[in-house]
């Protein structure tokens, strides 16, 4: 099979998928849970709850507040204790609802069962309202309410449908082993999602580095060989950026400022398509997710099956994790993820994986002048100044840097990890962004 890449740009950092051969297990229910109201893009859902209301797994709890926004559920069943600020990976403080566990009690609505569904006769419009009705974001990272996606603008109508299953960061295995063990259900969400685009053409695209998910998928598709295709990429990062994505598998070329609709695509992730078969077919609200957890000093690097708002703690405890020699822990892959600011930040939607660091795996490296070596623009996938967009930024200059198209960057951080300088570049480019998209917001009249 011919792998498929990007041109431009990228690099190729030490896989350490320790992982890789660990099957999805279910992770127990916790004593508590605290669930976050803001576990997507857009605004905070809106809490249908108070402290004493008794729930079930699947229970809403809070309901999509604009039009960017999704709905949150219950993952446990018990009592709610409070709704209170808690701290996300990133530090922020959101509310959150913490339920007290008692059992594990799910809405009648919910079908529990391993046997396969089929699609039947569904409409589109039914797919994108159960698809809002569960709550269902980007189950890649970026946690934008998919229901959007799935409404194309007036004027746009895509023709194929690229689904991600690169995979493409360090350590992470979840959508790995996803593929490995859920190829039915996943090629049944691509479907149903092909159904709400109208588009007859899907594309499962998979790094070459998990040869063994590219086959079993080839050999589950085999009778949906005219709508839905398997494609091998280049192991090489970042191969799951959307950008890059469409570049490879289509040789099309997204424009500066625009979207993936805009050259008659969209893309989704595997986990994403796993999430739509079962709000469609099940009626399971995304209350639960993959979470990889792992790390080069992790005893038993696994996979698991966590229920939203399980403390990250519980999880470190199960893999043999020392709590007192962690001197970082990552939620996400250790390119795009964020450091966390306590052991005990709760899993969200987007909780792809969670990366340990020990002490001794975890020191930090003096920074030296940049000597212009030119590393950072040939490892830049969007063909941008890496050293020149930090100078920029340090010396907030904003104007300059937004002509230089700094509102380009995907953040990935190939520019940070090849600089010999060890400068850090993508921290001055991330909060020069934040600036100009924030002067940007206040400058749109209300």
């Amino acid at each position: 099979m011919t792998t498929l890449t990007f041109p431009r740009g990228g690099i190729h950092p030490p896989e350490y998928k320790l992982s890789a051969h660990s099957p999805i297990e279910d992770f127990p229910i916790p004593e508590t849970v605290m669930i976050p109201l803001v576990q997507h893009v857009g605004a905070p859902a809106q809490c249908l709850v108070k402290k004493g209301d008794r729930v079930k797994v699947g229970t809403l709890l809070a309901e999509a507040n604009g039009f960017v926004s999704a709905r949150i559920h219950s993952s446990v069943s018990g009592v709610v204790k409070k709704i209170e600020d808690t701290a996300l990976a990133n530090a922020y403080k959101v509310p959150a609802v913490y339920i007290q566990v008692e059992g594990d009690e799910w809405e009648e609505s919910i079908v529990r069962t391993n046997d396969l569904k089929a699609i039947g006769n569904i409409t589109a419009p039914e797919i994108i309202q159960k698809v809002k009705d569960a709550g269902i974001v980007g189950m890649g990272g970026a946690t934008f309410p998919a229901h959007i996606k799935l409404q194309l603008p007036p004027g746009k109508k895509p023709d194929t449908l690229i689904i991600d299953g690169a995979e493409c960061e360090p350590f992470l295995t979840a959508d790995h082993r996803l593929m490995l063990e859920k190829p039915d259900q996943i090629l049944r969400g691509v479907q149903l999602m092909m159904r709400t685009l109208d588009v007859s053409r899907a594309i499962i695209a998979i790094e070459e580095n998990k040869s063994d998910a590219i086959e079993i998928l080839t050999m589950h598709s085999e009778n949906l060989q005219n709508e839905i295709k398997i494609v091998a990429l280049k192991t090489k990062y970042p191969q799951g950026g959307e950008k890059q994505l469409i570049k490879a598998v289509l040789n099309r070329e997204v424009p500066s400022g625009k979207l993936p609709i805009d050259v008659g695509c969209i893309v989704n992730n595997i986990g994403t398509a796993y999430a739509v078969y079962e709000a469609v077919l099940l009626n399971k609200p995304l209350f639960e997710r993959i979470v990889t957890v792992t790390g080069i000093n992790v005893p038993r690097p696994s996979n698991f099956r966590v229920r939203i708002g399980t403390p990250t703690s519980q999880l470190l405890l199960a893999v043999g994790v020392d709590l007192n020699r962690v001197k970082k822990i990552v939620a996400g892959g250790p390119m795009m993820g964020k450091a966390g600011s306590t052991l005990d930040f709760p899993i969200t939607k987007g909780t792809s994986g969670l990366v340990v660091y020990y002490q001794e795996s975890c020191q930090p490296r003096d920074i030296s002048p940049c000597i212009r070596c030119s590393r950072c623009v040939y490892a830049c996938p969007m063909g941008l100044e890496p050293y020149l967009l930090e100078k920029l930024g340090e010396k907030n200059r904003l104007d300059e840097a937004e002509s230089r198209g700094i509102l380009d960057c995907m953040e990935c951080g190939c520019c940070s990890y090849i600089c010999p300088a060890d400068r850090p570049i993508l921290d001055y480019i991330r909060t020069a962004k934040a600036k100009i998209l924030k002067i940007r917001r206040e400058k749109k009249p209300s």
